[in-house]
């Protein structure tokens, strides 16, 4: 198959050998691009959307660093060593085929792009399939590389970016509130969920202006009602008694007090005097 496709390789136009050994590069900068954009829109949104749009970055990182490590295990060589004519220029004897970094990188942005943005599906999955494939329509990769390279990169890297996000959201918050200059401490913003809210202030009591009846609201009056004003205020209905709340005959000064039946008793018994 590889030779299949470096061979119809060769027979296409010139421009396109200039537009695949350009894009393969040029995609990578398309991809942080995105990135940039993706950031850009996340600003605003909750800290665990920009935090998935940093860690992704991280995660193709993380993606690449062990694709190399499974080449220096793998070491395979390039299919251009072998006297083919290639479209691209072969890289050095050091430079081990098994898997494809680019295919890595490519696919790896791709996959934690979709994360943060979902949206960008659509694009930025047949943008990485192309690269992949420009790697063998160039000739520097055989078809397995860049299988390889593109299922290593779309699984790992937003896999490392979801490990990542948890560390990297209490940064995104911490970094906002310096940012807006809210004065909150890092145990805050680290710890929304146990940051107790500010209590506001008590009501503090009106003041009562000297001199005002605090009642009656009327300036010029005393601080305490008298009795008058206590009785025009609250008035006892009729027959009432307005000492002991109970309906009986009214208590008119002067009146003299009325004996109890005992008492009438012990005077009327002998010897009671």
């Amino acid at each position: 198959m590889y030779q299949d496709i470096v061979g119809f390789a060769l027979t296409t136009p010139a421009w396109l050998h200039t537009f695949a050994e350009v894009g393969t590069d040029a995609g990578l900068f398309v991809f942080a691009a995105l990135f940039v954009v993706a950031a850009l829109r996340a600003w605003r949104r909750p800290a665990r959307d920009l935090a998935l749009v940093i860690a992704g970055p991280a995660g193709i990182v993380l993606s690449y660093v062990l694709s190399e490590v499974v080449k220096l295990v793998v070491r395979e060589d390039r299919p251009c060593r072998g006297g083919v004519a290639t479209i691209a220029a072969c890289p050095p004897l050091d430079d081990w085929s098994f898997p494809s970094n680019h295919s890595v990188i490519a696919a790896g942005a791709a996959a934690t792009l979709v994360l943060a943005w979902r949206a960008l599906a659509w694009a930025v999955f047949p943008l990485a399939a192309v690269m992949a494939f420009s790697r063998v329509f160039v000739g520097v990769h055989y078809p397995h590389d860049v299988i390889a390279g593109f299922a290593l990169g779309a699984v790992l890297a937003p896999l490392f970016a979801l490990l990542m996000v948890g560390a990297v959201t209490p940064a995104v918050r911490l970094a906002r509130a310096r940012l807006a200059g809210t004065g909150r401490t890092p145990a805050q913003v680290a710890h929304p969920l146990i940051t107790a809210a500010p209590v506001p202030d008590a009501p503090r009591p009106a003041q009562v202006p000297e001199g005002q009846d605090p009642y009656f609201g009327q300036a010029g009056q005393g601080a305490y009602p008298g009795p008058a004003r206590r009785q025009a205020a609250h008035p006892e209905p009729a027959g009432q008694d307005p000492c002991l709340g109970q309906p009986g005959r009214e208590f008119y000064a002067g009146e003299p007090p009325q004996r109890s039946v005992a008492s009438m008793s012990r005077s009327r018994m002998p010897g009671s005097e």
